[in-house]
């Protein structure tokens, strides 16, 4: 384990060198990644500008899910994609061979190959509209809450890591994955609303089969007291089974990959 934590301390610091290379550009970045994350609220202020609720939720609690979605927004950006979405090049030109040959699981390497260090702007942007919405509330969540928000941020992190494992994974069996990835990005644009206001076949879809609700509106029911515990240690193990079954498909995938000198 401390072999693996020092691996990912020279992973994270040598996306922090290069990032500070371009300084401008990590600005740059930096200052797009602010408005975006204020474009992103335009939606809520204009169905909250005509009506009090949505769904059972009110303005301020709708904003404590937008602020999940930015702040997990922050970590599939920075963290996640940037270094699986490098893997699917490696797979496409059979150079994953580099990665195969080094003595650590490939998994682990092509997971922190890659960083996006000013991503670190959306989960700020996050925390800023944590406090804002509870401002609005008139109150501040209660430490249980916050532990509670913690580990729903863990398990919707496993959960969306989970989920672009399984779609890296497809490069393996088809040649481009491009669109599938662009999917899912875009799939993903609509956590930023309560699970509820979604009806019918959409709320499955967005609960069980791509679970959206686990990646914001759970961990924003858990800061503002919603949840059980016995809720979350479901949301907890269904999160570690995704896992599972993500590890699963990605070794089954890794057998079939053919190298460039094959």
């Amino acid at each position: 384990m401390l072999r693996y934590l020092r691996l990912l301390e020279v992973q994270l610091r040598a996306s922090l060198q290069t990032s500070l290379q371009y300084r401008v550009e990590f600005l740059v970045e930096g200052a797009l990644a602010l408005f975006w994350t204020g474009w992103s609220l335009v939606p809520l202020l204009v169905v909250f500008g005509s009506r009090e609720q949505v769904a059972g939720w009110t303005f301020p609690e709708a904003l404590v899910v937008m602020g999940w979605f930015t702040l997990v927004k922050g970590v599939l950006e920075g963290a996640v994609n940037p270094s699986l979405t490098a893997v699917v090049e490696h797979i496409r030109k059979g150079t994953l061979d580099f990665v195969l040959l080094k003595p650590a699981d490939a998994q682990f390497l092509v997971s922190t190959a890659k960083f996006e260090p000013w991503r670190i702007v959306d989960v700020l942007g996050g925390l800023v509209i944590f406090a804002v919405a509870f401002h609005r509330l008139g109150r501040v969540p209660t430490p249980g809450s916050v532990a509670l928000g913690a580990v729903m941020l863990g398990a919707a992190t496993v959960i969306l890591y989970s989920l672009w494992i399984l779609v890296v994974s497809a490069a393996f069996f088809v040649v481009k994955i491009d669109n599938l990835s662009f999917l899912f990005v875009s799939i993903y644009d609509a956590a930023r609303w309560p699970a509820s206001v979604f009806r019918g076949a959409l709320r499955f879809l967005f609960t069980f089969v791509v679970p959206l609700a686990v990646l914001t509106t759970f961990p924003a029911e858990a800061l503002l007291g919603r949840m059980g515990p016995g809720r979350a240690v479901a949301v907890v193990a269904g999160a570690l089974a995704f896992s599972f079954g993500a590890r699963v498909v990605w070794k089954r995938s890794i057998a079939r990959y053919t190298s460039a000198s094959s």
